[in-house]
């Protein structure tokens, strides 16, 4: 669906003010308009992605006032790992309190909007959400884990994306990029028919927090966070881009890894900064889910290991 640039303007005010509660009406840069006619529309730029094995797309409606679509990444044959507010309609702290995250549909193997049919759809079994979504701000451990009725058949088109090791620290390593891909709004704020991507650089903590600190409807960037700038033309994630991976290559082994999952994408053209879970941050909590720990376990690995030491 195409709508004319001032009336999806006004939909996009309307969405801000009572779902997201952001920043102000989009403006977008010179620099950015001038890279139609060399570059792709979406992601404020951004050029077609090759095909992203990784990649999904979490959906609950066309509509981005109806909960829209956003990214998602496989980490294993059986999860998806995503932002935790793709899962609700109005993504509000205030909003979602006492509410469940919603079902979506999750789809694989795709570059193109088109190609979101019952073929590619891949059944939901139950989404869970980190402990700590939204307890203090509507940013805070934006992160929900996807578990999947069936294993995914692993080939050409689908195959997940590892997590970081313990040695990845991608906040330690100066001038470091990497790359996102997502179906999100561009340019023109039309919907993304191909998945787009593009390589941001990230930028120093210090500098993301200091922009956003005196922001009232942005994130608090904190210790599980990291941020990315814009590319040299200008070029930003957009909203849409949510729950992608921040995917970048480990100098040393050559080994690509998800570093982050893209949690504040309105960015646009309005604000520098799109900002992250940092996903080294939160390797306890996905391990415990996907073990499938329950509350006892922690207590049964600590009784055995007790009773074996006590017979030594």
């Amino acid at each position: 669906m195409r709508f004319s640039l001032a009336a999806f303007l006004s939909a996009v005010c309307v969405y801000l003010a009572d779902v997201t509660h952001t920043e102000q009406r989009i403006q977008l840069p010179q620099s950015a308009s001038k890279l139609l006619t060399v570059r792709s529309k979406r992601m404020i730029g951004g050029t077609l992605a090759p095909h992203v094995p990784w990649q999904a797309m979490v959906y609950l409606n066309d509509s981005l006032l109806d909960g829209g679509f956003a990214g998602g990444a496989l980490i294993s044959n059986l999860w998806v790992l995503t932002a935790g507010r793709n899962l609700f309609v109005r993504k509000s702290r205030q909003d979602t309190r006492g509410n469940d995250p919603i079902i979506p549909k999750v789809y694989m193997g795709i570059s193109h909007r088109a190609e979101a049919t019952a073929a590619n759809e891949v059944a939901v079994e139950r989404v869970i959400l980190h402990p700590g979504f939204q307890n203090q701000s509507d940013w805070d451990n934006d992160l929900a884990l996807i578990q999947l009725k069936q294993p995914v058949v692993m080939g050409p088109k689908v195959t997940p994306i590892p997590l970081p090791e313990r040695d990845q620290d991608l906040l330690a390593r100066p001038g470091a990029s990497g790359v996102i891909t997502g179906w999100g709004y561009g340019i023109h704020l039309t919907v993304a028919e191909s998945l787009k991507h593009l390589v941001l650089p990230l930028v120093p903590h210090a500098v993301c927090k200091a922009e956003y600190d005196n922001s009232q409807y942005t994130p608090t960037v904190d210790e599980n966070m990291f941020c990315t700038g814009p590319t040299k033309f200008g070029e930003n994630v957009c909203m849409g881009d949510a729950g992608g991976a921040f995917a970048v290559k480990d100098p040393q082994s050559g080994d690509v890894f998800a570093a982050g999952i893209l949690s504040y994408d309105k960015s646009c053209g309005q604000s520098k900064y799109g900002v992250y879970m940092a996903l080294s941050k939160f390797m306890p909590w996905i391990n415990r889910v996907v073990r499938g720990d329950t509350q006892e376990s922690s207590a049964l690995r600590n009784s055995a290991m007790a009773k074996m030491d006590s017979w030594q």
